[in-house]
């Protein structure tokens, strides 16, 4: 019976080792964010949701394609795909799909397909299942700034036979942290020189014909109705129209009070009127910022739900990608006001975000993002929060197929803000377009700046535009609002404006950025003041970056003078 025993022991011993050679290590992480604290393993009855993505069959050609149409000169510029082209790019091959439905029906799971393109399925399963059939290790985390709990793990591993198949596993390593907001203004600030009178708006504020006075950006009306300009919605942030109608009776009196936006939901999104101010500061600056700026040009907000959970931006960003990729008629310029640290995503959920822009830029689409508000700790808050005495990059501006904005302040000269977030990236590589601009910075850096940044990342942001007391209205209350939740909708309404004159002129829109704008930098004014400490997380080697001649990690290219990048544009 012993000798039984025994034999039964060794039995499960090279069974368990077998298993466990037939696993290999996808993503781990050796603790969690900053902030975050486990409270033990996740019950193991309790259910889980995991949105898996298949491997792509040519990200590698789309990336080609992608620059090759965003590059100037070239025989094909400007040639956006169709929506059929970049599904034969993203699809993942059958021998791909099969191994994936085999293995989840092998392990009693129904997957289901949750992108048009088809490299996105859902699985729903046990804590218990996830973590035998994943190598796991479910627990619970919180954090002091979020409500509820999320459910993660710190390792997760494939099965031999979906290796090269699956790309992502979401939720497992990727940790959703607390969301920013625009920030009040702290009063009324001085500035370097007197503003021009259109600048002098309520206790200083920024206001339309200010930013129209300094970039030149027209009040001409749009023509074009087939060029749009999408401002996205998320974590809750509800735009209010009746806050829209006064802000226009009181910074835009020339057009009609009524002009409003557009609605479209995702995810079972909604714009519940009458909202707390909590829950529209954010959607009714950048509604106001694209209404009242980009004069005529058809603007919609892209309400994108999130489960009544904290834990659902990470989600929203795929969705939203994912939807639009495979939209039969997508907008031509987006907006986005949301970021988080970088190292939060996770180099794989963050990577396959990235390559959901590219196919976004593909299209023809303009994607600008706000390039975060804490200086060089990325999206922390506080002291508290910071780890590792090193720079802490934002993404998806770190993204090098999106467009990222950082903020200034003060007129003639402008200077970096603070706040603005700019470094680079610890996930993505420079690209080629900004390989110079990036090369010619580190240059000119100090010998002894502390080497605590990935030089050889993707360098952000690539513009900037004001981003400092910019007049809001909310809940008929009006007051001044700082950030680079400021700048994005600010400069994308400029590429807005151009997209319509363009279009009225027979020519393809701006589509994919980038490489169209660090070749034409002349265009932008230069920004060679100032300096992103951030809130330095209490420690002298958080220095931050300085402004400098050239592309800069504050404020990069430099702001939009808008009749140079149209003339650029048209050529």
């Amino acid at each position: 019976m012993a000798f039984q025993r025994l034999r039964l022991l060794i039995s499960l011993i090279i069974v368990a080792a077998v298993s466990a050679d037939r696993m290999v290590l996808h993503e781990q992480r050796a603790a969690p964010p900053a902030g975050f604290t486990s409270q033990g393993a996740a019950p193991a009855n309790e259910s889980i949701t995991l949105r898996v993505a298949l491997t792509s069959n040519n990200v590698k050609g789309l990336q080609d394609k992608l620059m090759s149409v965003s590059t100037p000169g070239g025989a094909d510029f400007r040639q956006w795909l169709s929506m059929e082209d970049v599904k034969s790019y993203v699809q993942p091959s059958a021998a791909t799909t099969t191994a994936f439905q085999s293995f989840a029906a092998a392990n009693g799971l129904n997957s289901s397909v949750i992108s048009p393109n088809g490299d996105w399925f859902s699985i729903t399963l046990p804590i218990s299942q996830a973590n035998s059939l994943f190598a796991a290790n479910f627990e619970k985390f919180t954090n002091p700034n979020m409500k509820t709990a999320l459910t993660r793990t710190l390792s997760v591993s494939l099965p031999e036979e979906l290796v090269g198949h699956v790309e992502v596993l979401h939720p497992t390593t990727a940790f959703d942290g607390p969301g920013t907001r625009p920030r009040l203004a702290s009063g009324t600030r001085s500035r370097r020189a007197v503003p021009p009178d259109s600048c002098m708006g309520p206790n200083d504020t920024i206001t339309p014909a200010c930013l129209q006075t300094l970039y030149g950006i027209p009040t001409t009306p749009a023509t074009q109705t087939n060029s749009t300009l999408f401002v996205t919605g998320y974590t809750e942030q509800w735009a209010q129209r009746a806050d829209l109608v006064n802000f226009l009776k009181a910074f835009r009196p020339d057009i009609p009070p009524n002009t409003t936006y557009a609605l479209e939901t995702l995810d079972g999104g909604s714009d519940p009127q009458q909202a707390d101010d909590f829950d529209i500061v954010e959607a009714n600056l950048d509604i106001q910022y694209t209404v009242g700026l980009a004069t005529g040009v058809p603007v919609t907000f892209l309400s994108v739900g999130d489960d009544d959970t904290e834990e659902a931006f990470f989600t929203q960003l795929l969705d939203t990608t994912t939807s639009l990729a495979g939209a039969a008629n997508p907008p031509t310029t987006i907006t986005t006001s949301y970021g988080s640290n970088e190292v939060d995503f996770g180099s794989s959920l963050a990577t396959k975000i990235c390559n959901g822009y590219m196919a976004l830029g593909a299209r023809g689409i303009s994607v600008l993002f706000a390039s975060g508000d804490g200086g060089v700790r990325g999206g922390h808050d506080d002291e508290s929060q910071c780890n590792n005495n090193t720079f802490i990059p934002v993404f998806p501006s770190t993204c090098p197929f999106v467009t990222s904005v950082g903020a200034t302040v003060n007129f003639n000269p402008e200077i970096a803000e603070s706040f603005s977030s700019g470094g680079f990236s610890n996930f993505f590589p420079t690209p080629s377009y900004q390989s110079g601009a990036v090369a010619a910075y580190l240059k000119s850096l100090p010998s002894d700046f502390p080497g605590i940044f990935n030089s050889s990342g993707r360098g952000f942001p690539d513009v900037a535009f004001q981003g400092s007391q910019f007049a809001v209205v909310f809940n008929n209350k009006t007051a001044g609002f700082d950030g680079t939740s400021c700048a994005s909708p600010g400069f994308t309404s400029v590429i807005a404006l151009i997209n319509d004159r363009l279009v009225a002129d027979g020519k393809p829109v701006l589509g994919f950025l980038n490489p169209w704008l660090y070749g034409n930098a002349g265009a932008l004014t230069d920004i060679t003041i100032g300096h992103n400490s951030g809130d330095a997380c209490g420690n002298s080697t958080f220095s931050g970056f300085d402004a400098s001649a050239g592309w800069d990690p504050l404020t990069g290219l430099g702001t939009p003078i808008f009749d140079k990048l149209l003339t650029a544009a048209m050529a």
